[in-house]
């Protein structure tokens, strides 16, 4: 099956374009190093070109647009970068021959978000090819690159946003989207932002003491008191 004619440019059924999709996450699922996996997204990625980008930068626009202006410009810049930044990133690497030096292990646990991109870019409703686009870009970043899957510094409703203290992600709903089928937080290696009144991550520390507070944030509900 040509997938570079069905993903480049919208040529093919959704069923021709569904198929793919279920073929090459079939085969994305069978990799067990990040390399390799860096190595077989970059091969499918750059099948589609910066324009498909750019157009779901313009389709995220428009879903967003019936809420505050303010938030609503602040949520596009942040969504609209992480995406071209990951897109861009997964050329300049696959151009270097990065992927070669990646020699860490997928886990079984990582290897299952496939199954889940495959079920969401079933034949249906709305563009499979950009959807999946969705799915390869979120996949790298969490899977291969070992980063959250909505870019540090997004703000969520509520004020709470993605950061990065001492080297560990935070995510505010990382535990509270269980129950959306295309959820990316099972698979996300951010952690919970702890709870407000919750210390921070100590500065500086050794990794023995940043383990201890992570621990600690989900030990106990309250242990500051």
């Amino acid at each position: 099956m040509d997938t570079g004619r069905l993903y480049n440019a919208e040529s093919g059924s959704p069923g021709q374009v569904s198929a793919a999709i279920q073929e090459d996450c079939a085969r994305l699922k069978e990799i067990r190093a990040r390399g390799e996996l860096g190595a077989a997204l970059a091969q499918i990625v750059l099948m589609y070109s910066p324009r498909d980008v750019r157009q779901m930068m313009e389709n995220f626009g428009n879903m967003i647009r019936d809420i505050s202006p303010e938030y609503s410009a602040e949520l596009e810049a942040a969504v609209t970068g992480h995406l071209l930044g990951t897109y861009q990133n997964i050329r300049l690497m696959d151009q270097q021959g990065a992927f070669a030096r990646m020699k860490e292990p997928v886990s079984n646990a990582e290897r299952v978000y496939w199954d889940m991109a495959a079920e969401q870019c079933r034949a249906g409703a709305g563009d499979l090819r950009l959807r999946f686009l969705k799915f390869l870009l979120a996949g790298f970043c969490m899977i291969v690159w070992h980063e959250p899957g909505h870019p540090v510094g997004m703000r969520f409703p509520g004020g709470d946003r993605v950061e990065l203290i001492d080297g560990v992600y935070y995510c505010p709903v990382r535990e509270k989207a269980n129950d959306v089928d295309a959820a990316l937080c099972p698979y996300c290696p951010a952690l919970q932002t702890p709870a407000v009144g919750y210390l921070k991550p100590p500065v500086n520390a050794s990794e023995h003491r940043k383990q201890e507070f992570i621990d600690n944030c989900y030990r106990y509900h309250n242990f500051n008191g």
